[in-house]
């Protein structure tokens, strides 16, 4: 696997190559293969360095942008159709190491999976360079995103409303938890339990866990409405 271009294009060489060959790795293939580890620990840490660099730079970006504002911006830059589109554009999908069903199944542009790639990519680069090194990254990745102004229609994502309305009624924001998968591999449904501030729980299932957690906030709004 020829990976000396893709760190070019990230504008980081690896010290340690093999916390990138693990988070160019898919479950599937770890599956099959005996002793190699998968990227999903990975993708779970660089879900969150992605997030509180954008969430800084959106902060710096639009001083007098409020917190709905920049929760919108925030979720229009890292939500998975971009993410997808970003790692076509660092060729991800030409190295990430599929298992054959996976691979059958037309895995290798499934936008889901490119997005968690690029988000165990940057999981990998924060391992490797530390925090400074990782924001660098995202920040020259992302150079060209953002938007000119802070003000942006509304979208239809309910992760990002269920956070605004929880704030405003309680101070506080929903948890989501990863509560389990079902099916085969390549036909993996994952679920996903939003815990409001108030302890309701409300489950959702998707063929992604931002799928999953988008429906389990849809839910949620649902019964806030009601109320």
């Amino acid at each position: 696997m020829d990976i000396g271009d893709l760190q070019e294009c990230i504008h980081h060489r690896f010290d340690q190559v093999k916390l990138l060959e693990t988070a160019l790795t898919h479950s599937s293939y770890a599956n099959e293969q005996e002793g190699n580890a998968d990227n999903e620990r990975l993708e779970f840490l660089g879900d969150a360095v992605l997030e509180l660099c954008i969430s800084e730079e959106g902060f710096k970006r639009f001083p007098s942008a409020p917190e709905g504002q920049l929760t919108r911006i925030r979720s229009q830059l890292v939500k998975e159709k971009s993410l997808a589109a970003i790692a076509r554009g660092l060729g991800l999908c030409d190295h990430v190491l599929l298992g054959r069903g996976e691979e059958q199944q037309g895995g290798r542009e499934r936008d889901a999976l490119l997005a968690d790639v690029f988000e165990a990519l940057m999981g990998a680069v924060f391992l490797d360079g530390g925090f400074e090194v990782a924001r660098h990254t995202i920040l020259r990745i992302f150079e060209d995103r953002w938007p000119e102004q802070a003000v942006l229609p509304e979208i239809k994502d309910y992760k990002s409303r269920l956070q605004e309305v929880a704030q405003e009624r309680f101070r506080d924001r929903p948890i989501y938890v990863l509560a389990g998968t079902l099916g085969p591999e390549h036909e993996k449904v994952f679920q996903v339990d939003a815990t409001l501030p108030t302890d309701e729980v409300f489950r959702g299932e998707g063929t992604s866990v931002k799928r999953a957690e988008q429906e389990a906030a849809r839910q949620a709004l649902d019964y806030l409405q009601e109320e």
